[in-house]
């Protein structure tokens, strides 16, 4: 065979490495920008909506309107009143439930004796809508603080409580016969073994919780309060001012969307040795 007929030399084709790498740095940009598309969408919707006509600028405020309500409210530091003090309720109301919940979970979790002393009376608690229980936290407490911290913290209990003790009860056994073996005690174990295992259940009841705990702040804000978030749906609906109302629920929902990514950030860092929780499996 003559040089001519040589053939020219093979060009490799990209290997699926690089080809991976190209995605790798163009996906955590496309995927940071990836949540903000829909809400991007719905307020140019509602925008549009809003100004041409097709939805009664009387009923539902353009954006633009319910922005300067707001930085006017911002301005004369109503708005940051408000802010602090449903945030202070949540905070309170959500710590004690919170602890209640845990308390109560761990000792229902590990021991036979705690569950047949308070497991079914805490069921049947858990079946009573806690907001049905306004009127009678008001003729309890009278209409200040308490009976909202309250409410909120009947709130929070239950999702917190379930969870452990789920939580708690998903512990491969085989894990603690193992820790047993390595002549851990009672504590250690607890510490070592069933706390990180039932930490993925006990957060997603925090999360949860935390939903519950702002649905439940909105009606415990319509007893008759004079600050906070639901006094301004509250006021905003007695001087027919629905731009005040529509604030009032933005409000609401960014509150509780931001509670939700600290419970994010946090799970992100208690349970990194997860890999269901490492960067970019959560």
């Amino acid at each position: 065979m003559s040089d001519a007929t040589l053939t020219a030399p093979k060009v490799a084709p990209p290997s699926d490495r690089s080809v991976n790498r190209g995605r790798s740095v163009r996906s955590p940009r496309a995927t940071s920008l990836l949540p903000w598309v829909v809400p991007v969408l719905v307020l140019l919707g509602w925008q549009w909506a809003s100004s041409t006509g097709v939805i009664s600028s009387a009923i539902l405020p353009p954006p633009s309107k319910v922005f300067d309500t707001a930085a006017d409210l911002w301005n004369t530091g109503e708005l940051q009143t408000h802010l602090l003090v449903s945030v202070r309720r949540i905070v309170i109301g959500f710590a004690v439930g919170a602890a209640i919940g845990l308390a109560l979970g761990f000792a229902v979790g590990l021991s036979k004796v705690a569950e047949g002393l308070v497991d079914r009376t805490l069921q049947m608690m858990r079946a009573l809508p806690h907001l049905a229980l306004v009127p009678l936290l008001i003729a309890a407490f009278g209409i200040g603080e308490l009976p909202k911290v309250v409410l909120v913290t009947l709130g929070v209990i239950f999702p917190v409580y379930l969870n452990t003790v789920a939580g708690i009860r998903t512990v491969d056994p085989k894990l603690v016969q193992l820790g047993q073996s390595y002549g851990l005690g009672r504590g250690e174990r607890i510490r070592q073994v069933i706390v990180p295992g039932a930490m993925p259940m006990i957060l997603t009841g925090i999360r949860y919780a935390l939903g519950v705990a702002w649905l439940t702040l909105v009606v415990a804000e319509t007893i008759a309060t004079s600050e906070g978030i639901g006094y301004l749906a509250q006021n905003g609906r007695e001087l027919l001012r629905n731009d005040r109302i529509v604030l009032a629920i933005i409000l609401y929902a960014l509150a509780g969307l931001l509670a939700d990514q600290i419970t994010r950030m946090i799970e992100a860092r208690v349970l990194r040795w997860n890999p269901n929780y490492q960067k970019g499996g959560h």
